[in-house]
């Protein structure tokens, strides 16, 4: 008895692991071609090497999307606007977009990398997403928005760990 239930189990976690990594996530494609705007208490921008730093209470929107933070800092690689990189550093960094189901993403982790030519979000650190009451939580996290895949990793025999509310993943 003890052997069906701990098989019928691991079947589950397994398929409950890949069914949160298909969720349906579609970002709002009007978000990547809005301009990007920083709000924080200190600014510095060094306008010859396209770096602007900002900290305390910092948040940088672009369209739905939104970066919190206490330190981000905003790299235009060659001065490149298509390359734009965003670090985001503190205690606890959240990345928050809607998508075009109307549900909300959002992520915390103690670091968060973006980067706009490849639309991809890399969350390091006690790493999680949630969308609605479904959520994964590991120590990397990394967020494909125009692919809609996220990649969990752990590091050092950490687990990861997925909460799947399936009726409100179809609606």
């Amino acid at each position: 008895m003890k052997c069906i239930t701990r098989a019928y189990i691991i079947k589950w976690l397994t398929g409950s692991f890949c069914f949160i990594c298909s969720m349906p996530i579609l970002s709002l494609t009007e978000d990547f071609s809005q301009s990007i705007h920083i709000h924080a208490d200190n600014q510095m921008v060094d306008m010859l090497g396209n770096i602007a730093t900002a900290t305390g209470h910092v948040l940088v929107t672009q369209g739905s999307i939104k970066l919190m933070a206490d330190k981000i800092i905003v790299t235009r690689p060659n001065g490149d606007n298509q390359k734009i990189i965003i670090d985001a550093y503190g205690n606890f960094t959240t990345f928050y977009q809607m998508q075009n189901n109307g549900k909300p993403i959002q992520g915390h982790a103690k670091q968060i990398h973006y980067e706009f030519n490849t639309n991809k979000v890399e969350l390091n650190g006690n790493a999680s997403m949630e969308q609605l009451n479904s959520n994964i939580q590991c120590d990397h996290l990394v967020y494909f928005i125009k692919e809609n895949k996220i990649d969990a990793i752990s590091n050092h025999g950490h687990r990861i760990t997925s909460t799947l509310t399936p009726s409100q993943l179809k609606k």
